[in-house]
């Protein structure tokens, strides 16, 4: 056996659906919470949250749907029983929330856009990602049913 084989931390393919769904929750909840704290302090409470859920449910339709849906069929066709635990994204998916990721810490600590325009942007980002987590979830439920 490889050291990498034996080292690798696999689980089983069944359950690398809910590790995404698990990890997209965590992106959301960051977003969510980080926005959601500045919006907290801002004037006009309400529109802004509802402007940021109906651009969120649309960015969700618009984009999210088609990502998320490649993924879990990439999830579900992986033919190796135990698949590496980090294995719920490929390599370009990976690359692009590293990009995301730094792009919005750095926007966030530069100054660059003000806090008030950041926070409406980061919830409403948290939406799709939640609603993505939730099919995860979903396809993660049907497919251990299954196996019951």
């Amino acid at each position: 056996m490889k050291v990498t084989e034996k080292y690798k931390p696999g689980i089983p393919n069944k359950y690398l659906i809910v590790v995404a769904g698990i990890v997209w929750t965590i992106a959301g909840g960051i977003l969510l919470i980080r926005g959601m704290l500045i919006i907290n302090q801002l004037h006009l409470q309400l529109l802004k949250i509802l402007i940021s859920l109906i651009v969120g449910v649309l960015f969700y339709f618009a984009m999210f749907r088609k990502i998320s849906l490649k993924h879990i069929n990439r999830i579900k066709n992986i033919k190796i029983e135990k698949p590496c635990i980090f294995s719920f994204f490929d390599l370009r998916s990976y690359i692009l929330m590293s990009i995301m990721i730094a792009m919005g810490i750095s926007l966030r600590l530069s100054g660059i856009i003000p806090l008030e325009y950041l926070s409406l942007f980061f919830v409403t980002m948290s939406i799709p990602l939640l609603i993505s987590a939730s099919r995860f979830y979903l396809t993660g439920i049907k497919i251990l049913n299954q196996n019951i």
